[in-house]
Order: C-alpha cells, then sequence, then structure tokens
C-alpha cells in the first residue's frame, strides 16, 4: 500500500511538523540526576488516597532531585468527565500539599510544555499518527460496534484471547481502494498500532518498585486515535511523556498489563522510554483476608473523607510517608521536628505488594501531629475546619480567638503535651464544654449522698480566689475533702475502702463534674482560669441547684 497516499488521506490538516515539535518543546536544562515526573489524573471527580499515594511518590522523586512535577489533566475520555472536576482535583492536591512546578491550574495553564490538558492537544496527537501511518505503523480501522461485539464473542467460544490481531484484525492489510471507498461513503474509523509483537514471546522489564518482570509481547492492534479524532490514553501518553520531558512515570500497577504495549508505541515513535515507577494498591483486612480499598464500599478511598473527618494534612501526609517508605518510622523517631523534605525517598524501598491501610495507625500519627502543633496553628486550623463542616460550632471558636487559643493551648508544648485530639472532629466533644450552650447537665455518681455533693460545692464556691496559684487551690481542694469526711490518703484508701466514704479524687470529681458536665476534661485549675471566676461560680450555683 501507499503509506503517504495513505497518511495524506486521513490526516489532510496536519501543518505541524515534528521538526517543529520537537523545537517548542525542548530537552529541559535541568541539573544531572533531575527528575521529571507528573501526575496525569482524569477528571471524573473523584481523587483518591492512591492518588494522593502517587502524587507524593513523584513529588518527592522531583523535588529531591531538583527536578520538575507537573500536572497533566487526562481528559481524552469525554463520557467519564464530570463538570467542575478538574477544580476539585487541583484545589484537593493542593490541600494535601502537593505542589507542581507548572501544568494544569483552575484559571489555565502554568508552563512552556502545555497545553496540560490532552484535549487540547489533539493536533499535536495528530502529527504523530500520520508519521506511523506514513512509516506503515498504524492503519484506518471502519469495523463497527456489532462487528467487534460478534468478534469477540467467537473468541469467547473459541476459548481465544480477545483483543484485535491476527486474523481478526481485518483491516489491517485492506487495500487503498478499500479505505479510499470507506472514507467516501462517511464511515467512521478509529486508527489502530500495527503491532509487531508475537504473543507467545517474552522479554525482561526493570521496574523501579517490582524489580526485573518477565513480560509477554503485545500482539494486539490496538487503537490510537478514536474516531472524534481525540487519542486514547496509550498514544496521548507516550507523546506527552516525550514532548514534556518525562523521565519517570509513577502509576498503579493496574497498568502493568498495558506496559507492553505502551514500551512497544515509544519504540515505534522513536522515543526514549522513561522510567516506570508500578505502585501496588491500597488494601484493608475484610475478616481475615486482604482486599483492595474500594470506591463503592470505603469511604476512607475519597481523600475528601479525611478533610471531613477533620485529619490535619500533616497527619495524612506524615501517614502516607510511613507507607510509602518503611524506614521513614525511624528516621522520624531521630527526627522528631526536621521538615519530612529532609528524608531521603527512595522509590526503591516501596512495597512491591502494596500496602495495608491501617486507620487506627493513622489517627495515632493524626493525635501526634495535633499535639505537636502551637495553640495558634490548632485554632487556626480547627476553626478552619468547623466553618465548614460545623458552622455553630466555627462561629463559637471565630468569636473570641484569644478565648478558643487558650483553650486549646492546655497541657500543650514540653517533652509529654496533652494528646486529647485525634482529628478536628474531636475537639467539640473535648472543649464544648466551654461555651454555656454545649454545656451538659452534669449527672453526679449515685453512691453518693446528695447531701455531701451539696456540700462540697458550697465550700468550694465560699473559698474560690481566681488569684491563688495551682498549689494552693488543690491544697483548698484538700481542706475540703477533709471537712466532709473523705481521705487525702490515696495509698491508705487503696488498702481499705470501706474506712473512708470517699477521697480528694471523688471531690475533685464532684467540682469537675459541675464545672464542665464531664467526668474527664483537662487540668480543671487552668479550666477555671479561663472560665474565670464569674462563670466557674456560676455553673457551681447552678449544678447545686440541679441537686
Amino acid at each position: 500500500m501507499d503509506t503517504n497516499t495513505l497518511a495524506d488521506l486521513l490526516f489532510p490538516d496536519v501543518a505541524m511538523t515534528e521538526a517543529e515539535l520537537e523545537a517548542k518543546y525542548p530537552p529541559r536544562n535541568l541539573p544531572e540526576g533531575a527528575i521529571v515526573s507528573r501526575m496525569a489524573p482524569s477528571p471524573t471527580g473523584f481523587v483518591h488516597l492512591g492518588n494522593l499515594v502517587q502524587g507524593l511518590t513523584s513529588e518527592r522523586m522531583s523535588h529531591q532531585s531538583n527536578g520538575v512535577l507537573f500536572l497533566r489533566v487526562e481528559d481524552t475520555d469525554a463520557k467519564r468527565e464530570v463538570p467542575g472536576a478538574v477544580e476539585v482535583l487541583i484545589n484537593t492536591l493542593k490541600h494535601y500539599g502537593i505542589h507542581f512546578d507548572e501544568g494544569a491550574t483552575i484559571d489555565g495553564d502554568s508552563g512552556d510544555y502545555g497545553p496540560y490538558r490532552q484535549r487540547q492537544r489533539a493536533d499535536i496527537y495528530h502529527v504523530y499518527a500520520k508519521r506511523l501511518v506514513q512509516e506503515g505503523k498504524a492503519y484506518p480501522c471502519f469495523c463497527t460496534e456489532e462487528e467487534l461485539t460478534a468478534m469477540r464473542e467467537q473468541q469467547e467460544a473459541n476459548k481465544e484471547t480477545t483483543g484485535y490481531y491476527g486474523k481478526y484484525a481485518i483491516w489491517r492489510d485492506r487495500p487503498l481502494e478499500d479505505v479510499q471507498a470507506a472514507l467516501a461513503a462517511g464511515k467512521p474509523w478509529v486508527l489502530r498500532f500495527r503491532s509487531t509483537g508475537d504473543g507467545e514471546r517474552q522479554f525482561k522489564f526493570d521496574d523501579l518498585v517490582k524489580g526485573k518482570l518477565t513480560v509477554t509481547e503485545n500482539n494486539v492492534d490496538h487503537v490510537l486515535l478514536k474516531s472524534d479524532g481525540i487519542p486514547t490514553y496509550h498514544f496521548a501518553h507516550a507523546v506527552d511523556d516525550h514532548l514534556m520531558r518525562t523521565t519517570h512515570v509513577v502509576r498503579g500497577d493496574e497498568w502493568l498489563p498495558s506496559l507492553p504495549f505502551h514500551i512497544q508505541l515509544f519504540q515505534a515513535l522513536g522515543f526514549k522510554l522513561p522510567k516506570y515507577v508500578h505502585i501496588g494498591p491500597l488494601m484493608k483486612m475484610d475478616g481475615t483476608s486482604k482486599r483492595k480499598l474500594s470506591k463503592r464500599k470505603d469511604p476512607e478511598l475519597a481523600l475528601t473523607y479525611y478533610k471531613a473527618e477533620g485529619f490535619p494534612v500533616e497527619a495524612v501526609y506524615e501517614y502516607i510517608m510511613t507507607l510509602l517508605n518503611s524506614n521513614y518510622e525511624d528516621w522520624r523517631r531521630a527526627n522528631p521536628t526536621a521538615p519530612s523534605a529532609e528524608f531521603k525517598f527512595s522509590p526503591k524501598k516501596l512495597n512491591p505488594a502494596g500496602n495495608l491501610f491501617d486507620y487506627a495507625k493513622l489517627t495515632d500519627v493524626s493525635k501526634n501531629e495535633i499535639a505537636k502543633m502551637s495553640a495558634e496553628k490548632a485554632y487556626a486550623l480547627l476553626t478552619e475546619w468547623a466553618n465548614e463542616f460545623d458552622p455553630d460550632f466555627g462561629a463559637k471558636l471565630s468569636a473570641d480567638p484569644a478565648y478558643a487559643t487558650a483553650i486549646l493551648a492546655i497541657g500543650r508544648g514540653g517533652k509529654k503535651p496533652r494528646k486529647d485530639l485525634s482529628t478536628w472532629k474531636d475537639a467539640k466533644e473535648y472543649m464544648g464544654f466551654f461555651y454555656d450552650e454545649y454545656l451538659a447537665e452534669p449527672v453526679f455518681p449515685e453512691r453518693f449522698r446528695v447531701a455531701v455533693i451539696a456540700a462540697v460545692l458550697e465550700k468550694f464556691a465560699a473559698v474560690y480566689d481566681p488569684a491563688d496559684d495551682s498549689a494552693t487551690w488543690f491544697e483548698k481542694v484538700k481542706a475540703i475533702t477533709t471537712e466532709v469526711g473523705f481521705t487525702t490518703d490515696m495509698k491508705a484508701y487503696k488498702a481499705n475502702p470501706g474506712a473512708w466514704p470517699g477521697t480528694v479524687a471523688d471531690v475533685s470529681g464532684f467540682l469537675r463534674l459541675a464545672l464542665t458536665g464531664k467526668e474527664n476534661s483537662p487540668d480543671l485549675y487552668t479550666v477555671m482560669q479561663i472560665l474565670g471566676k464569674d462563670r466557674s461560680l456560676e455553673r457551681i450555683h447552678r449544678a447545686l441547684k440541679s441537686l
């Protein structure tokens, strides 16, 4: 067949040349060893934890090597695109600390290697598609959906591998006249790759995570351009990764079956193959067995879930780093305050089989991260979360920032800070009693006589002085303990609990219930200092009335 004539028939409007494209997108001027990587998600409106795992891997590899990380939106599948999904994608990744040096932005593009949205690059793909046709490496296929379905059914009935190959590739070697007739009749066509592979042959391939793989050659004539002229992911990513000078491709290992075709495609185009980093899936325990996290079954797969639950970005980031590199936890213990960017990340330490998602561990990491924050930072992040997910609580926090910050400062700092909050969602339960509207009615233990509880509250109200230091304050609590016939000697009480009706801990408990409505709270002396004398006494008198 005259492939040059065929190419002109199929792509009469291609004006650009490959030389022009190579000049427009030259090799990047970067230091030796610099990695150029990308995140290339589809705008489906669902940004998941796997995106973050892959994004952090790409980000660490790129920025640790003084390279470039860019965002490319792979929107070739118009059926799956959700309106507004690009904005959701960009904002979510930004929220989780994935900062791009260039790529798609909400307002357009930033960088010299764009456009960074694939649907805007159709003219570029057609330049390379035309050349593949000229070289006899691609051809048009006019098969209808019905013909392809019948073909697949026949293959399944014959227990053959499904796909467009061998005797089933009925347009592969058709004469030019047939193609001209189909075009003249206005029949829609797709452009297919002419595979030279043998499904019986294998070759070795090095993956940066999986190691040395044995791969079977591709023998299927896959689609390169769909009938609307838009490329498939396979073709688009090969052209884009070449022109954007991508050195490392980080993606999920569900793409491994496509790897033989991608290698073949890069070779046919004459492009240098990037290094591949195929990451295993995130899994969870389901009973006694492991399974992949599922979009349908597991809300924790969506990144929006972590924001709504109130996990700080730092906590999610730290947890993901423990998944990516097993030595990260040891490094963090040795460097508790160092920025995570100082950790020497290696893709070779990724678990080839994937990681087990552990919600309890994430919660523990989050608890430690919140405990390390200053009261000012905790206030800012909590208020931001509450304004979005609990507006009433957010309004109370915003009404008096100094008051809320003082609450969050309790037990913060030092070698052993308090760890009351696992997420921002816990904050209302932890500190809500500081706001009168959230104060619960105290429920005192039934084993103590009401008269004794009332006596404790009355005596304390009579002697309370906010000018007392904590030691003086506690001496007054101990004096009242003795006055009502309870003991301050905890050891003696444990040895002979029947000798006294209660202890100083019980007396403190009566005060705590009256002041906070809770059995557990931060340091009671500090709580009263923040509440102030008038509100503290008002709460004690309110509790007395309830008795």
